[in-house]
């Protein structure tokens, strides 16, 4: 992690902020990478994250097994670790009053309207993705609403100041993606 700025002093207390937010929500191990260049003066603030790779989204079928008889959907249970994410998405698609669960390990559901055998059930980047936007709008500054988005892959940058974002500043943003991208491959196994 490296935060750039004019003062030394600013750079470590926003140093000080951006950890222990990232601690706060608990993503600090999903980090790779995180850069922020910030300077007041302008204003301008710039944050680069390069986080891990996940885990792969389960689907239904990764811990299911389906039966369809005549007008109902027999869904059996072999692993409960994604259950309470199953039934929420199911009431949600079906509605609560056409989902049973006749036991821990069956759910039934009448009359089914979706294709219910290709569900993604839990998409593990997808919620750490959630939890890395929560982080970096609670450490951009207040008073620096106008912000310009960049995402790609495992990349997310942020450049946000008080008035309209000026194209340096989003060619500084680029060159630390560049720098960061060119910092993973040197360290990556050959």
């Amino acid at each position: 992690m490296e935060v750039e700025c004019y003062d030394k002093t600013g750079a470590e207390v926003y140093d000080m902020v951006v950890r222990q937010i990232i601690q706060d929500l608990q993503i600090t191990r999903a980090i790779k990478d995180l850069r922020v260049y910030v300077d007041p003066r302008e204003p301008v603030f710039i944050i680069v994250i390069i986080y891990e790779k996940t885990a792969p989204i389960v689907k239904i079928g990764d811990f299911t097994e389906l039966d369809k008889e005549a007008d109902e959907l027999f869904i059996r249970i072999k692993d409960e670790t994604y259950l309470p994410d199953l039934l929420a998405l199911l009431w949600e698609l079906e509605g609560r009053n056409n989902v049973h669960q006749s036991s821990r390990y069956e759910i039934i559901v009448d009359d089914p309207h979706h294709d219910i055998k290709n569900m993604i059930i839990h998409d593990p980047e997808e919620e750490l993705r959630k939890k890395i936007y929560d982080a970096l709008f609670r450490i951009i500054p207040e008073g620096l609403r106008v912000v310009e988005h960049y995402s790609e892959g495992n990349i997310i940058a942020l450049t946000a100041s008080d008035e309209t974002i000026k194209d340096e500043w989003l060619a500084k943003t680029n060159e630390i993606i560049q720098e960061m991208k060119e910092d993973q491959n040197k360290y990556k196994i050959k």
